[in-house]
């Protein structure tokens, strides 16, 4: 396995190609190039090819994931049985697990959650800085790679409601979100 340096933006765009839970950045490339992605990981190659500087270049091209409705629920019940939300510490760490998660499978319809707020809090922002103004002690935390910012200064039951809303904001059924948020 090779590991490789990419930027912020890039990163952005590969996660936001993410079809589903614990997909690698190997399989969502593979799968944007149209190479064959292999089934689990015993079956990758062990090595890949590098393009030859002589090749002609590459078109770009534009790749939109569709998901059917089933799908989209199907990347919800995902997180029901994800198993590296287990290896995450305490319930912040759980809360941006899945926070994050639910970003890479819909990273362009997550700016809902900035209409999330309390009476008197902003839960969530694209900066620090604002949470940060809002209240001194957010406790700022970023949402992955994400260019968003979540509040983790609440109790464990207001994280729940608040990633109850969160994925309810993005389609989810409200039966399987709460059962999602009791796993923080």
């Amino acid at each position: 396995m090779k590991y490789i340096e990419i930027d912020d933006e890039l990163y952005r765009h590969i996660a936001g190609n993410t079809q589903r839970i614990g997909e690698s950045a190997s399989d969502i490339l593979r799968r944007l190039l149209g190479l064959q992605v292999a089934a689990n990981a015993e079956e990758a190659p062990k090595q890949v090819s590098q393009p030859s500087l002589d090749a002609a270049p590459a078109q770009p091209r534009t790749v939109t994931p569709v998901r059917s409705a089933s799908a989209e629920a199907g990347v919800f019940e995902e997180l029901l049985s994800d198993k590296a939300l287990g290896k995450q510490k305490g319930a912040v760490g759980r809360f941006i697990y899945l926070l994050d998660a639910t970003y890479r499978q819909f990273p362009s319809s997550f700016d809902a959650v900035l209409q999330i707020r309390g009476r008197d809090r902003l839960y969530f922002s694209t900066s620090k800085e604002a949470l940060l103004k809002v209240s001194k002690t957010a406790n700022p935390k970023q949402i992955g790679a994400s260019p968003y910012w979540v509040s983790a200064n609440n109790n464990t039951r207001k994280k729940q409601t608040i990633l109850e809303e969160v994925l309810v904001s993005l389609g989810c059924d409200s039966d399987i979100a709460g059962q999602i948020a009791t796993q923080i």
